[in-house]
């Protein structure tokens, strides 16, 4: 009889925790989903600054390839390539043949670097025999501007290239234009500038 009762017991027992591992309770659950919705907040911040960064990647590209474009055109006019309207602000500096008429520095240049919906872009200078300053300024608030230099120095062309510190700089201040030492031809960004190439 007594092992009858102990068969029944066990029996009881093993039914009974066989129900309670039949399915997930509601704790389970909610435990689960609170892990996973921790693990996308951390994740999400980095996924969405991936498509800033592809925009801004745009800029560098551009920029980089007038300060090389400079450098070409330089070697074969002993002076830079500006636009239209860095002529006519200030004509005594920039001679005619330095632009083309009604165009961009780009259109001289023989590069095809136009305004975007998330940059426009300059080339400006007040000595084109010596130096001139490329700018793709961010026309959204979410991008860093960029700024190139190219250099005239020592029979050389350095150039560089910086960006602001902070999305949407422009908007409040004007990022400072990189800066040569002639005795060393070594050019540093401006202080609310980083370089990130040349």
């Amino acid at each position: 009889m007594k092992a009858q009762i102990a068969a029944k017991y066990l029996q009881f027992l093993t039914k009974k925790n066989a129900n309670k591992n039949s399915g997930f309770t509601l704790i389970e659950l909610l435990v689960v989903i609170i892990i996973i919705g921790i693990l996308s907040a951390i994740a999400l911040p980095s996924f969405l600054n991936q498509a800033a960064k592809a925009r801004a990647s745009e800029a560098r590209t551009n920029v980089g390839a007038v300060n090389r474009a400079q450098q070409a055109f330089y070697l074969e006019n002993q002076r830079f390539a500006v636009d239209t309207a860095a002529v006519a602000a200030n004509p005594s500096a920039n001679p005619p043949t330095a632009a083309v008429a009604g165009g961009t520095a780009s259109q001289l240049l023989g590069i095809g670097v136009k305004d975007t919906v998330n940059y426009a872009y300059t080339s400006v200078s007040t000595t084109p025999t010596e130096s001139v300053i490329n700018r793709g300024k961010s026309l959204n608030k979410d991008l860093k501007g960029h700024i190139g230099a190219s250099f005239s120095n020592l029979g050389q062309t350095p150039t560089l290239l910086c960006a602001a510190k902070a999305p949407a700089l422009e908007a409040t201040t004007a990022m400072d234009v990189p800066v040569l030492t002639p005795a060393t031809g070594v050019i540093t960004c401006g202080t609310n500038t980083d370089p990130v190439g040349q």
